[in-house]
């Protein structure tokens, strides 16, 4: 039996109900990568959708309805149902662009909120035929399964010139005015890549990135990487250092070099509060 159910997690059974989940749609979201005929739609904020998309957000929630019909769901694609302190927070396909292009860096990520705090987190990504998991005091996993699974940690890295960067654009960073501070902190670090959306997050960690800024990110983009990140050791904030996904933007990184971080690209006073409820 695997290490990740050794941990007396009170949310263990809400992490094997996201596997479930996942598992739920990964036929749905695999049949269609890369399909001939596969629909793609602009929504009013000009980013892709496919049939995909909604079908698998779809599933999830008839599936959340039924195993937890007393919690509230949000999803990319249909919004918010319910109104309670636990708060599913889903994105069907994190990473359109790349789905649609045939490009196989893309995931459902699926997430807890408890009481404003994102308590268990998995990101499935069956192209690359890799999940990573955690939930509030289990630690951080990567695996296709929770009785398959390796143990992750953040790096040891303590300098930016020893330091790998992973960013997803320099668009956004443009528009916040900060793209010349981005290519700055790129400079000190000794290399950068544009590994992009869930990718670098997860590669922060499992220690083979140390940091992942990113301009513009909804709760559904962020939700289920805090876990993870932070059970392995890291830290995941806004740009205005604020823990949690609700910044409209986010950072993670090994913690180590995160005040450095913040201090090169970060914002100047805090956004506002984000955080259902509040």
């Amino acid at each position: 039996m695997s290490d990740t159910l050794r941990d007396p997690s009170p949310y263990h059974d809400d992490l094997r109900l996201a596997h479930v989940l996942a598992d739920s749609v990964e036929e749905i979201t695999m049949s269609r990568f890369g399909a001939a005929d596969l629909q793609v739609e602009s929504k009013p904020d000009l980013t892709p959708v496919t049939e995909a998309d909604r079908e698998a957000e779809r599933v999830i929630r008839e599936n959340l309805k039924r195993a937890r019909p007393r919690d509230a769901i949000k999803g990319e694609e249909f919004g918010t149902s319910g109104d309670a302190d636990r708060l599913w927070i889903i994105d069907p396909i994190d990473g359109t662009k790349n789905y649609v292009r045939g490009v196989p860096v893309w995931a459902t990520l699926i997430a807890l909120v408890d009481a404003g705090t994102p308590v268990v987190g998995l990101v499935a990504a069956p192209a690359l035929h890799r999940r990573w998991w955690a939930a509030q005091g289990t630690g951080a996993w990567t695996g296709r399964s929770l009785t398959s699974a390796t143990s992750i940690s953040v790096s040891k890295v303590d300098t930016l010139a020893d330091a790998s960067l992973s960013y997803s654009s320099f668009n956004g960073w443009a528009e916040r005015g900060k793209d010349m501070d981005l290519f700055r902190l790129s400079k000190e670090c000794w290399r950068s890549r544009a590994y992009g959306d869930f990718f670098s997050h997860m590669l922060v960690a499992q220690g083979s990135v140390d940091i992942a800024p990113e301009p513009e990110l909804e709760d559904y983009d962020m939700a289920a990487l805090v876990p993870i990140v932070t059970e392995a050791g890291g830290r995941f904030t806004g740009l205005d250092g604020r823990p949690g996904c609700w910044s409209g933007n986010g950072v993670s990184t090994n913690g180590l070099l995160h005040d450095e971080v913040l201090a090169r690209v970060g914002d100047d006073s805090p956004a506002p509060s984000l955080i259902p409820g509040d």
